[in-house]
């Protein structure tokens, strides 16, 4: 008689489990109209609303959680065909909550724009709370004549609870091509308890930082200089704001902001978005408020 063999089954369960939710939209001109075809979501992110927004399509997104938690990762597909344009926004900050050692919570959107396609991407502050970790990662794809523009603004924490820098982790990544060829890269690693933000060079006494980038074809020196002298007739608040201003290693322009409050910086670099619209598009400011 053979004798019998056991095996055992062991179960090991993750102690930071990956709970992915995914919003995917697609956006067409018809008629002379931009208009969301496709859409697909997972809670707890989805599409609140689209309107027209004068001659462009606004859509907003919505998370019904309070926020991300540690193994939360949520990923966003936007697709902008030929001569579409949109305009994106979310309804609230983006909160990331505490994650213990080792976990985190992160985030990919990835922009795909047709021949002539406009998105712009505007969304609220990122607030980190005290122990949070977070990776963020953006894609963009251009084609010949589109326009990406993005508003990216990070708060420090709460910082009427003593949270000012508290947060673990942040991992912030952009790429951006122009057709396959990469034309831009950047990645932005924050850990306050290891690095000396107040150090010359970095934080320095500010709490809040801020990016604007637009990348287009069409991008030239004259559009930076423009956007430098509308920031210069902002009042600096005895250097409570500084900015600057470059141009990047192929059709882009960056804006970087740097303050003590998420206002001063939306204003500032609201105030580039502005610009670049006038400048570049020949087109308005955008009449919009949540």
């Amino acid at each position: 008689m053979r004798a019998a063999w056991s095996i055992p089954i062991i179960i090991t369960l993750d102690p930071h489990p990956l709970h992915s939710s995914e919003l995917r939209a697609r956006f067409r001109q018809r008629q002379g109209q931009t208009i969301l075809t496709d859409k697909y979501h997972t809670a707890p992110i989805k599409i609140a609303k689209t309107f027209p927004l004068e001659e462009q399509l606004a859509a907003i997104v919505m998370d019904v959680s309070p926020g991300l938690l540690s193994g939360d990762h949520y990923t966003f597909d936007w697709q902008a065909e030929a001569d579409t344009r949109l305009y994106l926004t979310n309804q609230s900050y983006t909160k990331v909550h505490p994650c213990p050692p080792e976990g985190r919570a992160s985030m990919r959107h990835s922009f795909a724009l047709g021949p002539g396609a406009l998105v712009e991407s505007m969304m609220e502050p990122l607030m980190l709370y005290r122990d949070a970790a977070l990776r963020n990662d953006t894609e963009v794809r251009l084609s010949p004549g589109s326009v990406w523009m993005q508003i990216e603004v990070l708060c420090p924490g709460r910082t009427h609870r003593g949270e000012t820098f508290r947060y673990r982790l942040l991992d912030n990544r952009l790429r951006v091509y122009y057709g396959e060829e990469l034309i831009f890269a950047q990645r932005q690693r924050v850990e306050p308890d290891r690095h000396d933000l107040r150090a010359p060079g970095a934080w320095e006494d500010m709490t809040h930082t801020g990016t604007f980038y637009v990348f287009a074809d069409r991008i030239a020196p004259s559009h930076a200089e423009a956007v430098r002298e509308a920031l210069e007739q902002l009042p600096l608040r005895d250097g409570e704001l500084v900015c600057g201003v470059s141009l990047t290693h192929r059709h882009g322009l960056a804006v970087l902001a740097a303050g003590r409050a998420a206002w001063q910086l939306q204003e500032a670099l609201e105030l580039a978005w502005r610009t670049v619209r006038r400048e570049l598009l020949a087109l308005p400011p955008l009449q919009f408020r949540k």
